[in-house]
C-alpha cells in the first residue's frame, strides 16, 4: 500500500516547512525532492547553516507544479523542464485553481453532510410532534 498525503496546514505565522513535512504533504519519499531541486532550477529551499532545508510556501507551490506534470500528468523530467520554461505562468495558475477547486470540493462535501444531519434531525422531529 503506498503513502497516504498528509495536506500541510499552511499558518499565516509559519514560515518555514521540513523537507519531511513536504514529502508527506505530496506523500513521496525525501530523496525525490532531493533529486527535483537538482533537477528544476525552480525549487530551490533555503539551507541553513547545518544544511537542513526550509521550504516556504513559493517554494512549496513549485513543487506543486512539478508533481502535478511528473506525476499527475505523467510527464518526464525533460518534458516537465520545456513545459515550465515555455508555459511557467500557465502552468503555475492551473495547479492554484485545481487546488482551489479541491478545496471548494472538500467544503461542500462538508456542508452537504451537515444539510443531510439537519434532515434527519428535522425528520425525526416532526414525527414526535404528530
Amino acid at each position: 500500500m503506498g503513502k497516504r498525503k498528509k495536506p500541510i496546514q499552511f499558518d499565516e505565522k509559519r514560515l518555514f516547512y521540513s523537507i519531511q513535512e513536504v514529502a508527506d504533504h505530496f506523500a513521496v519519499n525525501i530523496s525525490l525532492l532531493r533529486f527535483w531541486e537538482k533537477e528544476f532550477e525552480n525549487i530551490k529551499p533555503k539551507k541553513t547553516a547545518g544544511g537542513t532545508r526550509q521550504y516556504t510556501r513559493e517554494d512549496i507551490q513549485q513543487v506543486e507544479i512539478v508533481y502535478h506534470l511528473v506525476k499527475e500528468k505523467g510527464m518526464t523530467l525533460e518534458g516537465a523542464r520545456q513545459t515550465l520554461k515555455s508555459k511557467k505562468d500557465e502552468e503555475g495558475k492551473r495547479v492554484e485553481v485545481l487546488s482551489r477547486l479541491t478545496e471548494i470540493k472538500k467544503e461542500l462535501i462538508t456542508l452537504e453532510s451537515e444539510f443531510d444531519q439537519l434532515h434527519k434531525q428535522q425528520k425525526y422531529s416532526n414525527k414526535k410532534t404528530e
